[in-house]
């Protein structure tokens, strides 16, 4: 995508040149991503979850650190392991020895930018202590309900191959994720850019006389480009995005064609034609439009629908796939 692109719409100006400076702090840091980038964008302008989906060393976890840095916001991280409890992420309410009275600890998930990483390597009881907070954004702690920081949003990460040790996750929380990417390796050229990179990082001394080998994360730089006042005329700006009826009813045909198919016994969610609509709605303002098209229909779809439908027993049987399926329903709706 070109600046001219992004600033294209006159009246999202300063909306898109924040976009835009996102997007050039970002690849200083990590190279091949945009897409990726632009999944993060979408979801942190909608107010969206995000689930990152691929093998390890992918600059997952990189990411999503310099996105928290360049946009001054709140991070936390958890690293989810088999022995997390729900209060390592909600908090708990603690007895203070010396007062003999209980107070409040708040854990992690009181952030602006949540990073769950490896998020299917907790139990399922940890996995569901998140889905009040992804969905109404508050968190109770014993008899005390708290609301979480504004604005709130869960990044997640897991490693589709490797099974052992975790638990995959329950439709319900799926569900509340807006998109699930997959990422893929990088484009030969763009591994090479990685691989130069790396080699000129170097060290990093210590006033001891110490010293240790940088990493991409210590050449993230600290001084962001905006702020959540930015962050907040953006969404504000998403929410003047355009949508025709025509494109409505698109949204409606693919979601309940999911329902109506043979090969699927688990059809999307009424939420799923919600988080099309305001995924699409971010990206037409991304790429410096101020109406949706139905190129942001189907460059969203398998990220919006694909985790939240089930094949029959026989589909996969047969050597048909989710992702093929719903392509083929894409295919229709193009030709109707």
């Amino acid at each position: 995508m070109t600046s001219t692109e992004t600033s294209s719409h006159p009246q999202f100006t300063e909306t898109s040149a924040f976009i835009e400076a996102i997007r050039e702090r970002v690849a200083q840091v990590v190279v091949g991503q945009d897409v990726v980038v632009e999944r993060i964008l979408i979801a942190m302008l909608t107010g969206g979850h995000l689930l990152l989906q691929g093998v390890p060393g992918l600059a997952k976890t990189l990411l999503v650190a310099a996105i928290s840095k360049t946009v001054h916001l709140e991070f936390a991280r958890i690293q989810f392991t088999i022995d997390l409890l729900p209060s390592d992420i909600l908090g708990s309410e603690i007895l203070d020895q010396r007062t003999h009275e209980f107070r409040t600890h708040k854990g992690p998930i009181f952030t602006n930018l949540l990073l769950a990483d490896e998020i299917n390597r907790a139990a399922p009881k940890v996995q569901g202590a998140l889905l009040e907070a992804m969905q109404e954004r508050k968190v109770t702690l014993g008899n005390e309900t708290y609301k979480l920081p504004v604005p709130f949003l869960v990044i997640a990460t897991q490693n589709p191959v490797e099974q052992t040790g975790t638990f995959e996750l329950p439709e319900a929380q799926l569900d509340r994720f807006m998109l699930l990417h997959r990422l893929d390796y990088l484009e030969i050229e763009d591994e090479k850019e990685v691989l130069r990179r790396n080699l000129n990082l170097g060290i990093a001394r210590d006033a001891g006389g110490g010293a240790i080998v940088k990493t991409e994360f210590d050449v993230i730089e600290e001084d962001a480009v905006g702020d959540k006042t930015n962050l907040a005329t953006a969404m504000e700006d998403v929410q003047s995005v355009h949508v025709s009826e025509t494109f409505l009813e698109h949204v409606v045909e693919i979601v309940d064609r999911t329902r109506r198919h043979p090969d699927l016994d688990l059809g999307a969610s009424p939420r799923a034609g919600i988080a099309l609509l305001k995924a699409s709605r971010a990206r037409a303002l991304i790429h410096g439009r101020g109406y949706v098209v139905p190129e942001d229909l189907y460059a969203l779809a398998e990220d919006v629908i694909l985790h939240r439908i089930r094949p029959t027993y026989e589909a996969p049987a047969e050597g048909r796939s989710t992702a093929q399926i719903l392509q083929e329903m894409l295919g229709e709706l193009g030709r109707s």
